[in-house]
């Protein structure tokens, strides 16, 4: 089957794909747009844990694509990528359907890494998908109830202790809310909460080491230590092989064995293989077979073609310290040395600027750089609290820090409709029945969605300023 030439491909239903479909609806673009993706629901990766946790359900994390594109022209096909002829601007899918497209959009994202550790893909448990969240959840829930009926302590040690590969944020994210979610549930099936055990394993000297969040690490390092049970932090561990029941690592020089039935990776990922097989060159790649992109995110040999989101590396920002990024003004087609992290955030606003480049190219308009403002940042440390990093201007910590962490998220859920029913149900459970002392719900009710947050933000906030130290400025 082949579709009409005058038609806009979107490969990739994550932030830069769906906002990119998002905005070209809103811009009354005047081609048909197609978003293609193997999944039938979007996740909303930052607040995964949430989910998992129960603090957010499915239908906030993980909205169908359908639902979110109702009423918008785009055209959602559950089906995923085989192959794509750069060349004859063609792609070919899983099913056996093939898509001519005048315009391609790249946000096919990222597959987990495991770097060649033994084991580590049959044994390990990957976080990064709903279906993830799902599988973790059973197999924890799983090895708790066995632990419940074991009298032996030392097979009861291994059902209850669950290691986390790699201090980056997911890891650090994974492991505060494992610390304090595990317990609960345990205590509520009978046994001691104290028995869990919870191992951040990695390989670096420092949790957060060459991250966006590392203004946080200090923060985080003292919210994993007073969770329900304390994390407890294994550095300079090298994971050299996985088994049933067993993990293996290198520590000083030495080889080590950590008894866990469970463990969660969440260290690294590798470049989408349909990605890897494009005709790309050498130069327009990094080391690790990313696509680089121009200023405006178009392949430098191939205008028609733009990306976004973690299969590119955006080249168009500098890196200042403090890791603040400034947009130099640039070329329409030069790549510079400093890419921008792949967070949420970066990945949201490529979808915009990619829209409006497309709009501009079919209106024969010029197309307009890449502008990125990285606002901050933000790391869940356990359950209902998180630490904000405002512009690197100072910190938030606990309850108030969850509150601005969740409000912005909220912000970014695609679709002014998901996002209303959305911030109606956390500002009903977070807000209102949480809060009632301190805000008043006739100017919450005026206020509803983001609006109502930032007040209840910004007041909440006053009151921490002017007395809990829990704020930090530097």
């Amino acid at each position: 089957m082949s579709n009409h030439v005058y038609q806009t491909l979107i490969l990739g239903g994550g932030f830069t794909g769906l906002f990119t479909a998002l905005h070209l609806s809103h811009q009354h673009y005047p081609r048909s747009v197609i978003l293609i993706d193997k999944e039938e629901r979007f996740c909303f990766k930052p607040l995964l844990y949430e989910y998992f946790s129960g603090e957010m359900d499915a239908q906030q994390v993980r909205p169908r694509f359908e639902e979110l594109l109702k009423g918008s022209g785009v055209i959602f096909v559950k089906d995923a990528v085989s192959s794509i002829d750069l060349v004859n601007k063609q792609i070919k899918l899983a099913s056996g359907t093939c898509y001519d497209y005048s315009n391609l959009v790249l946000s096919l994202g990222s597959v987990t890494g495991y770097f060649g550790v033994e084991g580590a893909q049959e044994y390990a448990l990957p976080f990064r998908t709903g279906e993830d969240a799902i599988a973790v959840d059973r197999q924890l829930r799983d090895r708790l109830q066995q632990a419940t009926q074991i009298e032996n302590p030392k097979e009861r040690r291994k059902l209850l202790t669950v290691a986390v590969i790699g201090a980056g944020p997911a890891g650090v994210e994974m492991a505060s809310t494992l610390a304090d979610l595990l317990p609960h549930w345990y205590e509520a099936m009978g046994g001691n909460a104290q028995e869990i055990r919870v191992v951040l394993l990695h390989q670096g000297q420092e949790i957060l080491e060459g991250d966006v969040n590392q203004r946080l690490r200090n923060t985080a390092r003292k919210a994993l230590q007073r969770r329900t049970v304390a994390v407890e932090l294994f550095l300079g561990a090298q994971v050299t092989a996985i088994r049933p029941d067993i993990l293996e690592y290198k520590r000083y020089e030495q080889s080590e064995i950590l008894e866990a039935s469970t463990v969660v990776w969440t260290t690294g990922t590798n470049t989408n293989p349909v990605i890897k097989t494009l005709p790309i060159p050498d130069e327009h790649r990094d080391q690790r077979g990313r696509l680089k992109v121009t200023s405006t995110l178009q392949l430098p040999n191939f205008p028609e073609v733009f990306a976004g989101g973690d299969c590119t590396v955006d080249m168009s920002a500098s890196t200042a310290p403090g890791y603040q990024y400034q947009q130099l003004k640039l070329p329409e087609q030069q790549i510079n040395s400093q890419p921008l992290p792949p967070t949420a955030q970066v990945a949201y606003q490529q979808g915009a600027t990619i829209a409006r480049n497309l709009k501009a190219m079919t209106l024969g308009d010029h197309l307009v750089p890449n502008h990125v403002n990285l606002r901050g940042t933000l790391l869940k440390l356990g359950l209902e609290e998180s630490a904000a990093n405002l512009g690197d201007r100072f910190q938030i910590t606990g309850e108030i820090g969850h509150l601005i962490r969740q409000s912005t998220y909220l912000q970014l859920l695609p679709t002014p409709i998901h996002n209303l029913k959305v911030t109606t149900k956390w500002l009903t459970e977070e807000v209102f029945i949480r809060y009632s002392q301190s805000i008043k719900t006739a100017d919450a009710i005026k206020w509803v969605g983001g609006a109502v947050i930032t007040a209840v933000v910004a007041r909440k906030l006053l009151k921490i300023l002017t007395d809990d130290d829990r704020v930090i400025r530097n």
